[in-house]
């Protein structure tokens, strides 16, 4: 290490995505990373680009950075940041075939690693919906000494499984064995298949363009559940399922077929979340089905999960946390993140969090950021993307921000999705800060229910304001203030603070869903400035 990496605190970056978080603890020249954890293959090339650090140092899996050979590899570590996904009970309802988020985990993985890192502050960011209560983990069995050693507050808590109309005799035996469960569970493909066919079961003409495209499998499975063994319920309901398909492949009868193939549906969607509970070790009280079916078992928040382990004595931090607003620190976007802050209490007896220092007056504006990409013309192909194209000297009139972002003689990533016929016309219909439900009724065809879009779907932005939370707006289809086009991966990064000398690699979703995901390094950059204060007067 160099004498100047020395003077510099060190980062291990945990679920670091393309590195907003860190390329704006970067950006303060008073940091380096150590180490990074990341699943995805894109996101690592976008990552190990623009962050200056070896491929041995890039990992793949979170669990290694709880292991003692990555410990001593890394070394002493100044500080852990991350964002961890949460997702809490929001997949545990009626509509999902999952129970229990398989992120939950990542969140304890988090935690773990800080306590087996043992860094001086960590930083953990999330979606700012992190602080309701319905952000909760199921207690397993590897949670209970956990709970009992640092006081976690648990309460009573119910995984639905199956509505009371379609409970049948046994059925508590059933999903309380993990054998029982997997005899009757189908194949997920197959599910996934028929439940497409189910969701459409609004709309004539969705309903038969799914069942069209899913002809090959849903014959294959229909031809085995007709001839299953048995006669119980599950199996009566699976020949039901089975031979209403083979009536509409057969013979084109469409009338009664959603409604055979319901009971079975819901049944999968019950062994799937029984099926989940088994593999995560739920403690399960007790199955009720009084009503509905459901499991009984305990839950705590996962807010009180973090700070119950963290704040304890013998782990010896102090932490504050809290929604920062993303527009407050100069990004030109309403984005809010959860934001926690821990200091070992030897260094800090407490932690503030930072405060912005701009307001609704006087927020950055997608103008502020894009206004001199107006008429430089997108491609629509990666490759052109990824190669770059030269740009001038930033124009007259372009804003603070925009001269910032605006930082490098080639332009990358300036890539937007093709318009077909369809959207172009859409896109001429939409003003600035309409969006889907703005367009006439004949060109809100896409949708099964254009009314329960969201309001995100078809936005085009307003020059004038800032964004709203950026997100994949490949999959919104944003659209740019002024011209009749979708918003490029380069313009959806610089809402996000990304300067033009930061580089995404990969496909073009994913550069869109990796732009979505990170942090904007404008705030992260706030935030460091912030802890080295701390970190810069060590009691």
């Amino acid at each position: 290490m160099s004498e100047q990496e020395k003077n510099k605190y060190s980062i291990v970056d945990l679920f670091a995505g393309a590195g907003g978080l860190s390329f704006g603890f970067l950006q303060t020249g008073r940091f380096i990373v150590k180490a990074a954890f990341e699943m995805n293959p894109f996101a690592q090339q976008t990552y190990l680009r623009n962050h200056g650090i070896e491929e041995s140092c890039m990992y793949s899996d979170v669990q290694d950075a709880l292991s003692e050979e990555t410990k001593k590899k890394i070394g002493q570590v100044d500080l852990v940041i991350g964002g961890p996904p949460c997702q809490g009970f929001s997949n545990a309802n009626r509509q999902k075939n999952h129970a229990i988020s398989l992120n939950n985990s990542l969140v304890k993985k988090f935690v773990k690693a800080v306590l087996h890192l043992d860094p001086k502050a960590f930083v953990m960011e999330n979606v700012s919906m992190l602080q309701s209560e319905v952000h909760r983990f199921y207690v397993s069995d590897e949670d209970e000494e956990a709970i009992k050693q640092y006081g976690i507050l648990t309460i009573d808590s119910q995984i639905h499984l199956l509505e009371a109309e379609f409970i049948f005799d046994g059925v508590s035996d059933i999903v309380s064995d993990a054998d029982l469960i997997k005899r009757y569970l189908w194949k997920n493909e197959n599910y996934l298949s028929l439940n497409v066919v189910f969701k459409n079961r609004e709309n004539a003409k969705k309903l038969k363009a799914a069942l069209e495209k899913h002809q090959r499998r849903l014959r294959v499975l229909a031809e085995t559940l007709v001839v299953a063994e048995g006669d119980n319920y599950i199996v009566r309901q699976g020949r039901l399922a089975g031979n209403a398909l083979i009536q509409y492949f057969d013979n084109n009868l469409l009338d009664g077929l959603c409604d055979a193939i319901k009971p079975s549906i819901l049944i999968q969607r019950m062994l799937s979340k029984a099926m989940e509970i088994k593999e995560n070790n739920i403690v399960v009280e007790r199955y009720s089905a009084d009503g509905d079916l459901v499991a009984h078992v305990k839950s705590m928040s996962v807010l009180d999960y973090i700070t119950s382990t963290l704040e304890a004595t013998c782990n010896g931090y102090t932490m504050n946390k809290g929604v920062l607003s993303a527009a407050a620190f100069g990004a030109p976007q309403k984005r809010m993140r959860y934001v926690i802050l821990g200091i070992k209490k030897d260094i800090a007896d407490s932690i503030e969090l930072p405060v912005g220092t701009i307001n609704g007056e006087n927020y950055k504006t997608v103008h502020d950021a894009i206004w001199d990409l107006e008429e430089v013309e997108p491609a629509t192909n990666i490759a052109v993307g990824d190669a770059g194209v030269p740009i001038g000297a930033a124009p007259d009139g372009i804003s603070m921000l925009g001269l910032s972002l605006h930082n490098s003689t080639m332009l990358y990533n300036h890539v937007s999705t093709a318009t077909t016929d369809q959207a172009l016309e859409r896109f001429k219909a939409i003003k600035q800060g309409q969006n889907f439900h703005s367009l006439k009724p004949e060109l809100k065809t896409t949708y099964s229910n254009s009314e329960r879009t969201q309001n995100t779907i078809y936005l085009r932005l307003r020059y004038d304001e800032p964004s709203g939370t950026v997100v994949n707006v490949r999959k919104s289809m944003w659209i740019h203030p002024v011209q009749d086009r979708a918003l490029s991966i380069r313009e959806a990064a610089r809402l996000q603070t990304f300067p033009d000398s930061f580089v995404f690699c990969g496909t073009k979703d994913s550069q869109y869903q990796q732009v979505g995901n990170a942090v904007p390094p404008i705030l992260a950059r706030a935030i460091a400035e912030h802890l080295c204060y701390y970190l810069d007067f060590e009691k």
